[in-house]
């Protein structure tokens, strides 16, 4: 796909194309303002659904992640509470919850995010980023691999990449694997 073919596709917005523009993202109560992304890690909650679901809430021992009632409100997050530690990461069903800190470096932001997939990247291994849609946007390096029980069977995947990147990356492309290789 072209740049100007990927560009309008996105540009169609979440409800044709299933991928949130910018604008959709930034009007989201669970996505922090660029001003605090700017300041430390902090959680981006990208649910742009009303339906009935609440593991964020219970997830966030801070009590940054408000859903209240009725259950189907679209979460809320308090950028005074958040800390950007990554708990609610794994606990959501819908994999649309990823923690941002463009303090990483000077040059890089660090963008962790949900990982359902075998093979799983190793620290150190260079990547390529994906955007929402799936696509190649730039290339990272993976900087923290975590895969706990407690996490239930949810990855969580920190790669860096260049900060122009940091709103837009969102998973990394998978590596394949041995059973893949066969077909």
């Amino acid at each position: 796909m072209s740049g100007r073919d990927r560009q309008r596709n996105i540009s169609r917005g979440y409800k044709s194309s299933g991928v949130l523009t910018e604008e959709e993202l930034l009007s989201l109560p669970g996505v922090p303002s660029k001003k605090r992304a700017a300041e430390g890690p902090v959680a981006v909650v990208e649910c742009a659904e009303k339906f009935p679901c609440n593991p964020c809430e219970t997830a966030c021992v801070h009590g940054a992640i408000k859903i209240g009632k009725p259950i189907i409100n679209l979460p809320e997050l308090d950028v005074e509470a958040c800390l950007g530690c990554g708990e609610c990461i794994p606990q959501c069903p819908g994999l649309a919850i990823f923690v941002m800190d463009f303090t990483y470096s000077d040059s890089e932001a660090s963008i962790s995010f949900p990982y359902e997939f075998l093979n799983l990247p190793n620290v150190g291994d260079e990547v390529k980023a994906v955007n929402r849609a799936g696509e190649v946007v730039t290339t990272g390096k993976v900087i923290k691999v975590e895969n706990h029980p407690s996490q239930d069977r949810t990855s969580v995947i920190t790669i860096s990449v260049p900060k122009r990147f940091g709103w837009e990356v969102r998973g990394i492309q998978r590596k394949a694997c041995k059973r893949d290789e066969r077909r």
